[in-house]
């Protein structure tokens, strides 16, 4: 077949070689994918977002929620120039935009957490003429407390290290104030035995 035609073989293995150095630009969308919070407090569902194409007037979000425990995918959230909060179901009145396009943020805040809330969230973008990839998911438990995570143990790592170091000045002040002192009596001594 290639024989009969080089020029169609030609553009062939031409086509191949621009794939090849030419790479499939995709929206590419990044969370945190696992997030843990407390029953009744807000949490902000943050999703950033990287694309070959200037951000613009095309750009859309759409957030959306399966519930972990099953049943169908619901509207969350919908982003196009403005944001579009759902009229009516479970989030209504619930979420509140707090992206911000023009830094790659398309990061939403839902109040009043709750724990039939429990599930994946999903954030997809498209930004024309980007509108390929992934979809960013998180996947939210909603808990009594808490666990103590990494972080609180870092914070109480700097915090204690803080704490040393300030009382490590303090003797270190403390030492030198009495030395000074004790120079200072025996140099009187020295004086009134002269």
């Amino acid at each position: 077949m290639y024989g009969k035609n080089p020029s169609r073989a030609g553009l062939l293995l031409l086509g191949i070689q621009l794939t090849a150095f030419w790479p499939i630009a995709a929206v590419e969308i990044y969370t945190s994918q696992v997030l843990e919070a407390v029953n009744g407090t807000d949490v902000r569902l943050k999703c950033t977002f990287s694309s070959f194409a200037p951000v613009g007037d095309a750009l859309t979000v759409t957030w959306n929620f399966r519930p972990r425990d099953g049943g169908p995918e619901q509207f969350v959230f919908y982003y196009h120039v403005d944001p579009f909060k759902p009229m009516s179901g479970r989030f209504k009145d619930r979420v509140v935009w707090d992206g911000n396009p023009e830094r790659y943020d398309v990061s939403i805040i839902l109040w009043k957490l709750q724990f039939d809330d429990n599930g994946t969230y999903t954030c997809q973008v498209k930004n024309p003429p980007d509108v390929d990839g992934l979809i960013g998911e998180i996947r939210l438990s909603v808990v009594h407390t808490v666990r103590f995570s990494e972080i609180y143990f870092l914070a109480l790592a700097i915090g204690s290290a803080c704490v040393l170091m300030v009382i490590i000045v303090i003797v270190v002040v403390l030492v030198q104030h009495f030395r000074k002192k004790r120079w200072a009596e025996r140099a009187h001594k020295v004086v009134e035995i002269k």
